[in-house]
């Protein structure tokens, strides 16, 4: 047997284990109680103690291959590098190479590569070398990548008959069960559960699973933009979707109605609560996951961008003491989060805060939440009617949907309460508009409106890799209402790194403007001015706009014009 790596020489395993470990521990990627845990069930389960700590999410993949890779002395191979076509189908079985995750991945005349998930396997590492009619050189490569592979290039798929068409309403007991084996089964466990792996490993905010009639599709947004990652094979589709449901606790025998869960999971350590949303499509159900990381989030303003005129003028909308402040833009332009913060801020001993909620996103303590059930008859006015008697300070309404919330919201502002709310606008002028379209009266609404903020998110440049660049002049043409500026600009551009998965850009920031309830404004929404007048007389007042606020941004080198253009129109 000859089994070869560059500056690699095979040890005992348990030295190989416990140098892996204590590499990991050094690097802070895993805790010692992390650890105990994970020996505990390795024993009890006669298992290798590393592949334990991934299977258990306490250390990711990619640590995990790394870490191997950097003590063992054995290179790390990704996908890319695996071949189009299988190599050697004559030296080992389909289930050998499935049940101990290799890979062989390159051959010449002298010698064969095989690619180990788990290369302190000392069995496994023997067997490879036992068969193999030449010299192999060993390498390491991440479980779920090998897996795909010898999915890809060694299982052989039945193609389904053409009249067997799936009718995706009715299901019988029997399917039923059928469905829930299948979920249930070792490697769909392992399937979804590694999806999630790499969704938190890549930032990703949401993990959408989509049929196909040819393939299954899977996408994860990261930073706002949604990219394709590697998929299950199109036949796991039913399989994968049934685990998702059963541990969303959905019922897996409803195919044809749109259903929501939560899924609280634990991964790399991390607690996460997993939103869960399916609906029927044509070719089975689209799934899609928020991923809400309790730990990551800081109800920050500096953190999440806000700088500056906008920061000022929020302050003192939140400084009132009664009065709304709404908080306007599109799905996922950070809304919530903004109001996590403001309440956060607002939080004291002295004050009884209670928000009603479509859902309870983030859980905050000394507030007491309340979540929406329309099922029940728990709406948002309904809920709204009840805690006004709770003699709160602070209300905060996740969105103002119809005019009963609104006018219920616009009453307790009237009353001498903080009213805290969300409305789907482009702009923080329509916000007014929007607002006398559902109904409600214009003198309650330069009674007992604050302001109204409308924010975008922006990609926030890689600190690690974004280079400086001279602007042209039209660019340069931008930027001349900002004081203090020459003919010259220097912005930055994105590059793109190992830090940022080559996108070039980690993490966003909020782009803002807000106005400010003034008598000109007064005046203005009393005539029943438009949105464009509004907003004018709020700029004459010294309201940064959207795109003014992106473009102080990009002159500091957080993010690109390029991303502000994208989210805001030029002014």
């Amino acid at each position: 047997m000859h089994l070869e790596a560059d500056a690699f020489v095979k040890t005992q395993q348990p030295s190989d284990e416990s140098r892996v470990v204590a590499h990991l521990q050094r690097l802070g990627k895993l805790t010692s109680p992390d650890l105990a845990r994970a020996r505990r069930l390795a024993e009890d389960a006669g298992d290798f103690l590393l592949p334990m700590l991934v299977r258990l999410g306490l250390v990711s993949e990619r640590d995990m291959a790394v870490g191997m890779s950097e003590v063992l002395g054995l290179p790390l191979v990704n996908a890319a590098a695996f071949p189009e076509e299988p190599i050697r189908e004559d030296l080992f079985t389909l289930r050998f190479l499935k049940d101990a995750r290799v890979l062989p991945v390159a051959e010449d005349d002298s010698r064969l590569q095989v690619a180990f998930a788990n290369p302190v396997d000392d069995f496994v590492v023997t067997a490879v070398g036992m068969a193999a009619d030449k010299p192999v050189t060993a390498a390491i490569a991440l479980p779920t990548e090998i897996e795909t592979a010898i999915e890809r290039l060694y299982e052989k798929v039945e193609e389904p008959p053409e009249e067997a068409e799936a009718d995706f309403g009715d299901f019988d007991e029997e399917d039923i069960e059928h469905l829930k084996d299948l979920a249930s089964e070792a490697p769909v466990i392992r399937m979804v559960n590694l999806l999630i792996q790499r969704a938190v490993e890549s930032r990703a905010s949401d993990i959408h699973i989509e049929p196909f009639a040819d393939n299954l599709t899977v996408r994860y947004r990261v930073d706002g933009i949604l990219k394709e990652v590697d998929a299950p094979p199109v036949r796991s589709t039913a399989a994968v979707i049934s685990r998702v449901k059963i541990m969303a606790k959905l019922n897996i025998a409803e195919r044809r109605l749109p259903q929501d869960g939560r899924i609280p999971i634990r991964i790399q350590g991390k607690e996460l609560d997993l939103r869960v949303s399916t609906v029927p499509t044509m070719f089975g159900e689209s799934v899609v996951m928020r991923l809400l990381d309790k730990e990551s989030v800081r109800f920050d303003l500096d953190a999440l961008g806000f700088d500056g005129g906008p920061r000022k003028r929020l302050h003192s909308i939140l400084e009132q003491p009664y009065g709304i402040l709404l908080v306007t833009g599109p799905t996922g332009s950070g809304k919530s989060t903004t109001l996590y913060t403001a309440l956060s801020r607002l939080n004291t001993q002295e004050r009884k805060i209670i928000t009603v909620e479509d859902p309870v996103e983030y859980q905050l303590p000394g507030i007491n939440q309340i979540q929406v059930k329309s099922s029940i008859g728990m709406t948002f006015a309904g809920a709204l009617r009840a805690i006004v008697r709770q003699d709160p300070d602070i209300i905060m309404v996740g969105e103002m949907r119809d005019l009963e919330t609104a006018r219920i919201a616009v009453q307790s502002a009237l009353t001498g309460h903080v009213v805290l709310s969300t409305l789907h606008t482009n702009d923080a002028a329509s916000g007014v508009t929007r607002l006398l379209d559902m109904g409600v009266e214009d003198y309650l609404l330069t009674s007992t409106i604050n302001g109204i903020l409308a924010q975008r998110l922006v990609r926030r440049l890689c600190p690690a890799c974004c280079e400086p660049y001279r602007a042209v002049p039209e660019q340069a043409e931008r930027f001349a209402h900002l004081r203090g500026l020459d003919d010259s600009v220097d912005l930055h551009r994105a590059v793109g790194c190992e830090a940022c998965n080559a996108t070039g850009y980690r993490g966003r920031l909020v782009i803002a403007e807000v106005l400010v309830m003034s008598e000109a404004i007064r005046k203005a929404i009393l005539s029943h001015a438009t949105a464009t007048e509004i907003r004018r007389i709020a700029v004459e007042q010294g309201m940064e706009t959207l795109y003014q606020d992106g473009l102080r941004k990009a002159l500091d080198g957080r993010t690109t014009i390029e991303e502000v253009l994208r989210v805001a129109e030029a002014d």
